[in-house]
């Protein structure tokens, strides 16, 4: 019997924080700990994976600046898949992460921190009931369009 391969998920997180602030982050899976790494301005971190067979992968990302702490689930399988395919690429700014939408080349796709969630357990929420719409030409790379 052929089981087919899911093909392999490009991670890319940004740091957009501005006001020349270094950005923290440290992601896992319940499998992987890809540990804690310092972004300065505009650097990014970048990881590949392939999803799991029962469309059930998650990566959860703690980030924090200065002051402030928070946590997002910076990939949820069943809220992604459709979203980003095989290229999922994040900017990171102080109010919340924002996806690169693939159709329009815009960051446009923009969430809410996780926050609320965070203690007790990494498994809790798998993704943002509310998404925000965040068009700021700050949120563009290389070829990308702003939004309207």
């Amino acid at each position: 019997m052929f089981l087919p391969f899911k093909k392999k998920v490009d991670l890319r997180i940004t740091n957009d924080l501005g006001s020349g602030l270094d950005l923290n982050l440290h992601c896992q899976s319940n499998d992987d700990d890809l540990g804690t790494h310092v972004l300065a301005p505009d650097q990014f971190f970048e990881f590949r994976f392939r999803p799991n067979f029962w469309g059930t992968t998650l990566y959860f990302c703690k980030f924090w600046w200065g002051g402030e702490s928070h946590w997002f689930n910076i990939y949820v399988e069943k809220r992604d898949t459709s979203r980003c395919d095989s290229k999922c690429w994040w900017m990171v700014g102080p109010v919340g992460p924002c996806l690169l939408d693939r159709r329009f080349g815009i960051y446009d796709l923009c969430e809410n921190w996780n926050d609320p969630q965070f203690e007790g357990s990494r498994k809790k929420g798998t993704a943002n009931d509310a998404t925000r719409v965040y068009n700021d030409s700050k949120y563009l790379e290389g070829n990308e369009k702003r939004g309207k």
